[in-house]
Formats: C-alpha cells, structure tokens, sequence
C-alpha cells in the first residue's frame, strides 16, 4: 500500500453512516474516494458531492450517491489532498486544478480532514508553485499583475494549450520560493481584479493525515 492510500484509508474512518461527505480531487483524494466506494459496497450510507467533474466520475462508478449542491445543505466532513501542508495547518492546494471549487465545498464543511504523504510536510511554504485561478479576459494584465507580488508567474499548460479548470478559467502557477506570511499574501491575491481564487487553505484544515516511509501515521489537529 502505498503512503498516500494509507493516509486516506485512516481518514476515512471518521466517515459514518448518514454522513453528508465533500470528496476531494486529486491523486490522494483518489484512494480515500476508493476506500469510501469500498465501504458503501458494504452498506455505509452517506450522501456525496465532489470538488470536480473527475472525482464525481470516480464517485459514480463506485456506486456513491452524488447529491446536487442546492440539496445537500451543510457537510460533516470533507477529505481531500494538499500539496503543501506547513505545521500550522496552512496548506498549499490547487496542483489537480480544481482549488476554486475545493474552496467553496471545504468552506461549507463542519470539519476538513487533509491527507498527505511526509514529501508534502514543510516547514516553510513556497517550495511548491502556488496556483491562482484567473478569468480569461484580459489575463495578461492579470499575470502582470501576479507577477507584481514577488513571483514567477507561468501558465499552466496541458497538452500544448493553456490548462483550463472545470470552471472554464486559467491556472497561473506562482512561484515564490518560500512564502513567509501567507495570511498577508493571500489578501494581495485577492484584492487583484481577475483572480477568481488562489490555493492558499488558511485555517479551514481541521486535521491533517501524513503518512511517512516508516510506516508511521502522524495525526496533527487544529
């Protein structure tokens, strides 16, 4: 089994029946969808919406119930990768393309359960591209303006093309080297015109799973 999966696998044990259940995106977010396929085989009853058009695939095939978002209400719990996660519980997300809808779903989740292996584990955040979602119009002007704050800024590019997010926009991937003080950066981001969002998670993981190569799980809590 490999890291990943043992982190989602322990996760997913705070699922219990009845459970309304955001489901991440990404190669994480993956194995716990699995596990929790697993568990509905055998009679767990939840109810299910995913953060992307692939995790609600994945979901559907393995037999999850997927609600629409005008009648699920509130969840219990939401479980999805990151791919940064510093000890302070800050994470870094957006590397699977789905940070805007992430946001959303994890924001309307009474608890969100992080899962990783210890590669993702930092101590300073930044090592990792920091992905923004920006709107087509103008986004030139928009990536000038990224590139304003301190960083590298490059268009995700997927097979020759510029990436596009379920929601139709572009990712920009941010590099800044280390991000000292992201509750500060995270203002600058959003007060650009024509970012939609960035993937920076502050204060919303309430657990986070890591995996280690020595077989160890560490558990951190808000």
């Amino acid at each position: 089994m490999n890291l990943k999966q043992k982190a989602a696998e322990k996760a997913v044990e705070a699922i219990q029946d009845g459970m309304k259940v955001g489901l991440g995106t990404g190669s994480t977010a993956y194995w716990a969808i699995q596990k929790i396929g697993e568990r509905v085989a055998q009679g767990l009853h939840i109810q299910a919406v995913a953060t992307s058009q692939a995790s609600e695939d994945l979901a559907r095939e393995l037999g999850i119930p997927i609600i629409p978002f005008d009648q699920i209400g509130r969840l219990d719990v939401t479980i999805d990768g990151a791919d940064e996660v510093n000890e302070q519980l800050v994470l870094v997300k957006g590397g699977g393309g789905a940070l805007l809808r992430e946001k959303i779903v994890e924001s309307n989740s009474d608890r969100l359960i992080i899962i990783v292996d210890e590669s993702k584990d930092v101590k300073v955040l930044g090592t990792f591209p920091l992905p923004v979602e920006v709107v087509p119009f103008a986004s030139e002007w928009t990536l000038e303006a990224l590139r304003q704050t301190g960083c590298q800024a490059e268009w995700r590019i997927q097979d020759g093309e510029r990436y596009l997010t379920d929601n139709g926009n572009y990712i920009a991937d941010c590099r800044y080297g280390t991000i000292e003080n992201p509750q500060e950066l995270e203002i600058r981001l959003n007060q650009i015109p024509g970012v939609v969002e960035n993937g920076l998670f502050i204060n919303m993981a309430d657990q986070v799973i890591i995996a280690r190569a020595n077989g160890q799980i560490d558990i951190r809590n808000k």
